[in-house]
């Protein structure tokens, strides 16, 4: 495993971590959740990355149950929560980026994955209700409270991050280190030119997420539909009909036709592209079943084949 420094801070994570949307809680048995966590832990993962809204805080609960089980030492691993949707209430201050939902959400985490701290606190949405000096405050103190080490945003613009570095720099807080954005072979805007100055002035960290696309860019829904995939979830039916569109599928079926040409299968193609860009911190995996983790936690071996002529080919296949 390769690790990354995450932004300008000292942390070190690796550049393949693991996460549990759709999945713990809710896709797969308690059991399969612990293979697939011992399985990540083995390959070097130090990152696992939660909210808590996956499965209403039960994807939570059963990750602090395998962490607890697992019993490996605290200061090699990281964990992280996510607060805004809530997990699964809609009374007034359950929701958003008051100072009252960070708290509670951030102690409910704490209690939920059964450590004493946060590792990583992402602010899941922006909050255009909750004044953004507020939310940077309440991270703030939740640091120097000890409950967590650093914070971040989840596909926040760049204007609203720069916006919480302005309110911390003037008030001598601690501003957010990390983004997690969407990114892959599909969606690239933000991570390659909205942030580009975010990089350079405050050293944004960046832990994507779906560098798969939700599993469109594999091999297993060229010829037919499985069963048990994400896409199949009841109440995903959005995720389907955004994802698995006719022209994406024409571009996969290029983009598998040139992972066989090199060799490799096209999960691990698309995942080395995503962390051959060097302002990606960590791309988190997700599976549902070992065997495809197991493919996925060595995409970093194949990135040295990501030559300017295979990329140059990636690129029209994208037209992009």
């Amino acid at each position: 495993m390769q690790y990354r420094y995450l932004g300008k801070s000292g942390l070190q994570v690796s550049v393949l971590s693991f996460g549990s949307w759709l999945t713990f809680g809710k896709q797969i048995q308690d059991k399969t959740a612990e293979n697939l966590m011992a399985l990540a832990y083995d390959h070097g993962v130090n990152f696992f990355d939660n909210a808590e809204i996956y499965a209403r805080g039960q994807s939570e609960v059963v990750m602090g149950s395998i962490l607890k089980k697992m019993n490996w030492e605290r200061s090699s691993w990281l964990v992280s929560s996510k607060v805004f949707f809530g997990d699964g209430g809609k009374k007034p201050n359950q929701l958003g980026l008051s100072r009252k939902h960070i708290t509670e959400a951030c102690h409910a985490a704490l209690r939920r994955l059964q450590v004493d701290y946060l590792d990583l606190f992402f602010c899941h949405r922006p909050d255009d209700n909750t004044p953004v000096e507020e939310t940077v405050w309440s991270m703030h103190q939740l640091i120097m409270q000890g409950k967590i080490l650093y914070w971040g945003t989840s596909e926040w613009s760049a204007q609203k991050i720069m916006e919480a570095h302005l309110v911390a720099r003037q008030n001598n807080l601690i501003g957010p280190v990390m983004e997690q954005p969407q990114y892959n072979m599909f969606v690239r805007d933000r991570v390659e030119k909205e942030y580009e100055q975010v990089y350079k002035t405050v050293g944004l960290g960046t832990t994507i997420w779906s560098p798969l696309f939700s599993g469109v860019l594999t091999d297993k829904y060229l010829n037919r539909f499985p069963d048990e995939t994400r896409m199949s979830i009841e109440g995903l039916e959005w995720l389907k009909e955004r994802n698995l569109t006719p022209g994406h599928l024409d571009k996969v079926r290029a983009l598998n036709a040139l992972a066989q040409e090199m060799g490799v299968s096209l999960a691990r193609l698309a995942i080395a592209w995503c962390i051959r860009n060097p302002n990606v911190s960590t791309a988190i995996l997700g599976a549902s079943r070992p065997d495809q983790l197991e493919e996925t936690l060595t995409s970093y071996e194949i990135v040295p084949l990501l030559t300017p002529e295979v990329l140059e080919r990636i690129d029209q296949i994208l037209a992009t």
